[in-house]
């Protein structure tokens, strides 16, 4: 598949051909489906937590005897009737964590990516980079880009030489409608939140290598 290359200001440069393995590869709604739900349940705190009758203060002895009152009889004021008393059925801590193979979540990434290019809603740029680290500039490079769509921007991550897309970095903080990504970090959620996938044509290289075949996973789990 061959689709434009742009610049900065949305005007463009040249073409170039996405990787066909990791573009044009088959769509399984069911393995993206499984991806998704593994990655929100891995996100899953599993935190929660309410006191049972054993657990509640009080309640050392019965409240009144247990006959002659004309009242219920009880036991104690642990119960969960009472007020104060213990819950029932009710949360307690656990993971939610799923597993799924790598070569199923690979396989999952490539058809959501295939999907996304079939909709057009991939943007290849020449360069992802700002003079400047200023909201103003990349808000309007995004428009020029994307217009009102939301975007993900693919970055290939900090370097040792001084960070190149720092100036990126910077100026999304302010943007609500736009992140920056580490390439290896590509997941299904984020994927299918924003409209558009904005790649720089250096990453297209990392994505083949990545999800092409030939390379391990680095992505951690997600």
């Amino acid at each position: 598949m061959e689709v434009d290359v742009y610049n900065m200001k949305g005007k463009k440069v040249r073409k170039v051909e996405l990787p066909p393995k990791v573009f044009e590869a088959p769509i399984y709604n069911d393995l993206m489906h499984q991806a998704y739900v593994r990655q929100m349940a891995n996100s899953r705190l599993g935190t929660h937590s309410t006191k049972g009758r054993s657990e509640v203060s009080g309640g050392g002895r019965k409240p009144w005897r247990q006959k002659g009152t004309g009242r219920a009889r009880h036991g104690s004021i642990r119960s969960p009737q009472w007020v104060g008393g213990g819950k029932v059925h009710t949360p307690k801590p656990r993971k939610y964590t799923q597993s799924m193979p790598v070569k199923m979540r690979r396989a999952a990434l490539r058809s959501a990516l295939s999907v996304k290019a079939a909709e057009s809603c991939i943007v290849v740029v020449e360069k992802l980079e700002l003079a400047e680290p200023k909201t103003r500039l990349l808000a309007n490079a995004l428009d020029a880009l994307v217009g009102d769509d939301s975007a993900l921007l693919l970055i290939p991550g900090r370097k040792s030489n001084g960070d190149e897309y720092e100036n990126v970095l910077r100026a999304v903080r302010n943007i609500p409608d736009a992140i920056t990504l580490n390439a290896h970090y590509l997941n299904i959620r984020d994927l299918f939140k924003y409209d558009r996938l904005v790649v720089p044509v250096e990453i297209l290289d990392t994505l083949k290598a990545w999800l092409g075949g030939g390379e391990r996973d680095t992505g951690g789990k997600r």
